[in-house]
């Protein structure tokens, strides 16, 4: 049978087991009164002696004494006295390994190499096994290479197993003599380790396997020498065990989990070490739970270890859970089973909350496993993982039975027994104290009495309530062996006082004195929340989430962290084993989704409360600085400057290139000078002209990029350029030659102008191309004619086949010289590659669409026309989230003619591109038309009929209808139902829709309309009957009047009835037409004409004419003179009524009142109550819709009841507000910067740099600095600091030119905000310092 320590028993290992025992406890017993010795020669006269002694104790002394004795006190899991010593030895030598182990019973030992058993018959010879009295020994014969290794010495028994390592390193004697020789040649071996196929990132599960494994090249490559592999967890080294295991192949290290437990969360670094150089890769390994049993039962808690062990209890802790299971966790029940067996037992009825038990009912001696599991009100988690066994044991006997060699086996017990000598009563314990108390248990902890005499002793603990002498014994049928023990079942909130007794055979003892007063409950408070939750940017799958740690928090044991997609309102936990530091990458998250985190902090007590939300924060790659510009060249020289040319970085770092930034050298016969820069402020173009050179000297130049992440690293030094003018007619080449939309018979190439354009403008340009490996005299023209545009599709190419191209400028004068190379660029349709498609969704709207699946995690859209960027056109709206983007077309028209084509940074020419020329703009917009409105298709219109006996019917046919179409049946705008005059009939099958009427009378005379509704899509059709016939064509049932909306505009409206599909409605103004953004649908028979913000500029005669092919009527409208004041009245009447109450607002300056209006004209007369004096201090004005009187640093001068008053030019509207003395001390307390900040600070580069500024405001203010007016958030390089509510630090050590710019501290509170800026100007001495001379040598050349 197996059991749970993982020991097999046989029948002979029991029988020797328990004779085994029997000896060692009679052996050892000497302390309880009884001693066992080895066989002696005695007289019989002693013996009989001895005999008669023993007869004189009691029966039932003798009874008792024995049921004292504990049989399985003695049995101890495996100890290693001396573990074996790793060894460094030469090729052919012999290697010994000892080993000294302690236990009960005798434990066996098994070798092991790598992880694998030595199976000394498979080598004959190679190796020998030992083992005499506790010493065990591996000797290892004639040792080569392969013997390099780690060796494991295993020690089992029924108590537990125990391991042991060692290395074994071979050594070559030709390779030391190698490294001899090259020392002496006074060269130094470096080597250089490189990880190739690395692990990542790492997600499992609870019971799964997982391998982390990673290839390691190391060179040079020395023959029989190995490095060292060691694994690390979260900085500690990794051990093999039953849990894990390490493999090296000779090429390839390998960790491998058989069974994933939570506890195996956390950043695994693999090292590798060579002799004195070592290089490590980390990579995080994420733990989840394993699924539930029972649904919404919390997870399994981890961690569980023994804090302290004796006789009567050990005491077990362990970490909460992550996850509660969407319940609060109610606590826990903690397991024991006794190692040997796979009996486990419940340990606590109720569940205890805090997290740290003592277990009681142990058998002295014995050893123990315990796991925990987690409640809550839906059922019982899964349990942890076990514990490593500990025996019940206290710490002295421990190490005294470790300290003793275990006897040899002799198969013979002898037992003599002498009289136990009298015994002396215990005095009384000291050093009495509570070491542990919480609501579910007390631990006491004592020293034993100095007076005990020779025989064992134990004790009694007793109890009483704090102020009353009424003491009870509290472990009357178990005495306690060990100085410590745990007190149950105590009242929850009591006050307890505490004292133990000793006793022994001879009697009990005096009391110890007295603990202080001890309140049962728990002394340990849960943390509170972390703060300052503040998420940034990490990787495209990752978020670093930093916090501030707990205040006050005690025996912290780490935080939590949870995510959210924003608006799910689902919570998923980042880490399944607490971390600590305030500071945790968070991984596995969906990139270009944005997430809120929260954390919360935990201790033995439990779990803090949730911290604040943070900030929602969009998954993508953090902005780094771009790579090094390439490929720089002349493109102009005159005699005294020179004009470079280069192309961006291939990687922008994620945010937009801001600048460049140049440096120059001279070089003089072959020899470089030292570097100077060329410009101080970035340049925004890929050229710039550097002035003030040497005529006829060399120079060399560098180039480096800039972003909002700062300063890039430099480019490689360009070839020698000589400044000299030229005098060439032709164009200089052109510059910054890229291609894009790489497919696999095409490309679009584009390029910039040259910067030389020479005697006359460029007129053109040519496109070469040839394949990559041909020579210089394949190239071969694209176009034969010039072409003006600054990009060429290139057509025609083959397919697989690798190209570079080139290309030239034209003038009058000639062909210029060629650009750089664009290229190599093989001719392919990568796979995933996708084209932009045109949508025009349901509303009409109009847009270009791309998505790309291999974006780098910095890449970003660029969308342009006529490859130009669109990035400031007023017409287009960009939007792009995770790896797709949109460009929306706001109001599509000629102007927007083009091709559209979006670019994708970070790669090599992802690209796509869409033609939007006269025709298919047509069909966009005929689109967008038939989606915004959607019309049910007319057959027939309506029309009219007399049938026989004077019935009429009207009737109308659509082109189809569908079963949910529904029709209103309309007579001079209102509606009519089936009844006894009219009868409706719908024919969906023929599109048919009918009315009937038994008589047309005078009273039937009038405007009748079918309006039908399918969907979305509507349509109509109307008819006027009028005197005994029909009115054919369309014209106005109501003419042409003015309203004003709620909104403050002006609506025209008319009336029009006999309308159709095929009728125009036309709007003039002073007889120019009108441009109407929408078309006219007719649906109620209401045309209208919105004008919004209505002003003098409107006024002016409108007209407005419906036609088609049957006639056409007008109205006319004259809003001139009169008609136009009333109109205005009603419309600042309108804009007076929207007015908003007064309200008051606390400024930096000081009280604003303000209203606001839907808008605001100047017809609007505005005026106070009483006549306020308007000064610098008190001004008043309108800002947007907002009408305002601004009253900086109040007085109580300035305290009274303050009036509005809108006149819209016939009566006025009042709005009023007191202005007591309440608001006064509110601006007071607003926040303020007193002082201490200067204007401009001007400091010398590397120097520290340190502001202190005074800020006032009740509540204490919210302090936060700005940097270029953008958030400054703080470093190790840059840090800041808000002490006492009032004083704030400003600090930066060793300022560089990176740090010049604008600055600010802004101060917030409820009242108002203010914003104190200055100005760093950060300058190098030898700048200055040449700047100082040119200023001179100026001076002296104006002075001669």
């Amino acid at each position: 049978q197996v059991h749970v320590s993982g020991i097999t028993d046989t029948e002979e290992e029991r029988i020797k087991e328990a004779a085994a025992y029997i000896a060692q406890r009679n052996l050892l017993a000497s302390e309880e009164g009884i001693t066992a010795s080895k066989q002696s020669a005695v007289s019989k006269q002693s013996a009989v002696s001895k005999q008669s002694a023993v007869s004189k104790q009691s029966l039932e002394e003798t009874e008792a004494f024995h049921r004292k004795l504990n049989e399985d006190h003695l049995l101890h899991a495996p100890e290693f006295v001396i573990k074996p010593r790793s060894h460094t030895v030469w090729e052919k030598e012999n290697v010994k390994l000892h080993c000294s182990v302690s236990g009960w019973p005798e434990p066996r030992v098994t070798w092991y190499k790598n992880q694998v058993p030595i199976n000394v018959h498979a080598n004959p010879g190679k190796y020998i096994i030992e083992s005499r009295y506790g010493m065990h020994t591996l000797e290892i014969n004639a040792c080569d290479f392969e013997d390099t290794a780690q060796y494991r010495a295993s020690a089992m028994n029924v108590k537990g197993e125990l391991s042991a390592y060692a290395s074994v390193v071979v050594k070559s004697r030709f390779a030391a003599l190698v490294l001899f020789k090259v020392y002496f040649k006074k060269f130094v071996l470096v080597f250089e380790i490189h990880f190739d196929d690395k692990f990542d990132v790492s997600f499992g599960r609870e019971g799964e396997t997982m391998s982390l494994g990673c290839r390691v090249v190391i060179t040079p490559e020395i023959k029989h020498f190995q490095p060292e592999i060691q694994w690390y967890r979260n900085g500690a080294p990794v051990s093999p065990s039953k849990w894990v295991q390490t493999l090296w192949s000779g090429d390839r290290a390998t960790l491998t989990f058989s069974h994933l437990n939570k506890e195996d969360e956390g950043l695994y670094t693999i090292r590798v070490r060579m002799g004195e150089y070592y290089e490590q890769y980390s990579a995080y390994v994420f733990v989840r739970d394993a699924d539930a049993e029972i649904e919404g039962a919390p997870a399994s808690p981890l961690d569980v270890v023994c804090l302290d062990a004796n006789k009567d209890y050990i005491i077990i802790s362990w970490k909460q859970p992550a996850v509660d299971g969407g319940s609060p966790i109610l606590g826990y029940f903690i397991d024991k089973c006794e190692v040997g067996t796979d009996s486990w037992s419940q340990c606590n009825d109720t569940p205890v909350k805090f997290a740290r038990f003592p277990v009681t009912g142990l058998i002295e001696g014995r050893s123990y496993i315990f796991r925990v599991r987690a409640v809550n009100k839906n059922g019982i988690g899964l349990p942890s993982r076990v514990s490593e066994p500990v025996a019940a044991l206290d710490p002295a006997e421990k190490a005294r039975l470790k300290s003793r060699p275990s006897a040899p086996w002799t198969g013979q017990i002898i037992v003599t027994e002498e009289e136990p000598t009298e015994g002396i009563v215990p005095g009384p314990p000291t050093d009495l104290s509570v070491t542990e108390a919480t609501r579910s248990y007390v631990v006491l902890s004592w020293k034993p009495p100095g007076q005990r005499g020779h025989e064992g002793i134990l004790y009694f603990v007793e109890k009483c309530d704090a102020g009353t002498e009424n003491w009870q014994r509290v472990n009357t049928e178990l005495p306690v062996k060990s100085p410590r023990f745990a007190l149950f079942d105590l009242a929850e909130g009591k006050s307890y006082r505490f004292r133990v007794r000793c006793s022994n055979s001879a009697g009990v003892g005096e009391p110890s004195e007295a603990t202080e007063v001890t309140v049962v409950g728990d002394k340990l408070d849960i943390p509170k929340p972390p703060g300052k939750i503040i998420p940034s940017r990490n990787t495209d799958t990752s978020v670093i989430v930093s916090w501030e740690e707990s205040k006050d928090a005690k025996e912290l044991v780490g935080y939590y962290i949870e995510a959210s997609v924003v608006g799910s309102g689902k919570w998923e936990p980042c880490n399944n084993n607490p971390v600590k530091g305030p500071r945790f990458t968070c991984h596995g998250l969906a990139t270009g989704q944005s997430y809120i985190f929260r954390v919360r902090a935990v201790n033995a007590a439990g779990l803090s409360e949730y911290s604040q939300d943070s900030e929602a924060i969009e998954v993508k790659a953090a902005i780094a600085a771009p790579s090094p510009p390439c490929d720089i060249t002349c493109l102009e020289s005159f005699r005294d400057s020179m004009v470079l040319g280069w192309k961006q970085p291939d990687k922008t770092g994620g945010a937009e290139i801001t600048g460049y930034y140049v440096n120059y050298r001279e070089v003089i016969d072959g020899v470089p000078g030292r570097w100077r820069e060329a410009n101080i402020k970035a340049v925004s173009d890929e050229a710039y002209k550097i002035s003030n050179l040497k005529e006829n000297m060399v120079y060399q130049f560098q180039v480096a990029a800039m972003n909002i992440a700062g300063l890039g690293e430099p480019s490689a030094v360009s070839q020698c350029f000589k400044c000299e003018e030229w005098t060439i007619a032709v164009p200089g080449p052109p510059h910054n030659v890229k291609y894009s939309e790489v497919r696999k018979t095409s490309l679009v190439l584009q390029w910039k102008p040259p910067i030389h354009s020479g005697r006359t403008p460029v007129t053109g340009y040519f496109v070469d191309l040839k394949e990559a490996n041909a020579k210089d005299d394949q190239w071969r023209g694209l176009n034969k004619a010039a072409i003006k545009n600054t990009y060429l599709r290139v057509q025609g190419l083959k397919e697989g086949v690798s190209y570079v191209l080139r290309v030239r400028a034209v003038n009058q004068a000639g062909v210029g010289k060629p650009s750089d190379l664009a290229g190599p660029v093989v001719a392919e349709t990568r796979p995933g590659t996708k084209e932009v498609v045109v949508n025009v969704d349901d509303d009409g709207v109009i847009s270009l669409n791309f998505e790309c699946d291999q974006m780098a995690p910095n890449s970003q859209f660029n969308w342009s026309k006529d490859y130009v960027s669109t990035e400031d056109s007023p017409r287009l709206e960009v939007e792009s989230k995770g790896n797709k983007t949109k460009m929306t077309f706001k109001d599509l028209g000629t102007e927007d003619l083009g091709i559209y084509s979006c670019d994708v940074t970070d790669t090599d020419g992802i690209g796509s591109s869409y033609l939007i020329d006269e025709e298919e703009l047509k069909r966009l917009l005929a689109l967008s038309q038939e989606h915004k409105f959607p019309t049910v298709p007319i057959k027939s219109e309506l029309a009219v009929e007399i049938l026989e006996k004077g019935q009429v019917r009207f009737w109308m046919q659509a082109e189809k209808l569908s079963g949910n179409t529904k029709v209103s049946y309309i007579f001079n705008d209102k509606e009519i139902f089936e009844g006894p005059k009219y009868k409706m009939h719908i024919d969906r099958n023929t599109g048919i829709i009918e009315m009937f009427m038994e008589k047309l009378q005078d009273e039937d005379e009038g405007t009748y309309t079918f309006q039908l509704q399918d969907g979305k899509a509507t349509g109509h059709s109307t008819l006027v009957l009028i005197g005994d016939g029909k009115k054919s064509c369309p014209h106005f049932a109501e003419y042409l009047s003015w309203e004003v909306t709620g909104e403050c505009n002006v609506l025209l409206k008319c009336k029009v009835a006999n309308i159709k599909k095929e009728t125009h409605i036309v709007w003039y103004k002073d007889e120019r037409e009108i441009s109407v953004d929408e078309k006219h649908d007719f649906k109620d028979g209401i045309c209208t004409l919105l004008i919004t913000e209505f002003s003098k500029k409107d006024a002016g005669i409108y007209e407005v004419i419906l036609k088609d092919d049957r006639g056409k009527d007008k109205s006319r409208l004259k809003l001139v003179d009169e008609a136009f004041k009333e109109l205005m009245t009603e419309v600042c009447k309108t804009i007076a009524l929207s007015a908003t109450d007064l309200k008051i607002q606390s400024t930096a300056e000081g009280i604003r009142l303000y209203s606001s209006v839907t808008y605001y004209l100047d017809d609007l007369k505005v005026n106070c109550g009483t006549p306020v004096k308007y000064t610098d201090r008190v001004k008043s004005g309108v800002t947007g819709e907002q009408i305002w009187l601004q009253i900086n640093e109040p007085t109580p001068n300035d305290k009274g009841k303050y009036v509005m008053e809108l006149f819209d030019g016939k009566t006025g509207h009042r709005k009023t507000v007191d202005l007591s003395g309440q608001e006064m001390p509110m601006l007071a307390d607003r926040a303020r910067v007193v002082g201490g900040l200067p204007d401009v600070v001007t400091i010398q580069e590397g120097k520290a740099l340190n502001l202190t500024c005074i800020v006032w405001g009740d509540p204490t203010p919210e302090v936060s600095w700005l940097k270029n007016e953008k958030p400054l958030v703080p470093d190790d390089h840059c840090s800041v600091k808000f002490e006492a509510g009032k004083t704030a630090y400003f600090t930066v050590s060793g300022v560089s030119t990176a740090d010049s710019g604008k600055y600010g501290l802004v101060v917030k509170n409820k009242y108002g905000s203010e914003i104190s800026d200055f100005t760093i100007s950060v300058f190098i001495p030898e700048e200055e310092a040449r700047k100082a001379t040119e200023q001179a040598q100026k001076g002296n050349k104006k002075a001669k």
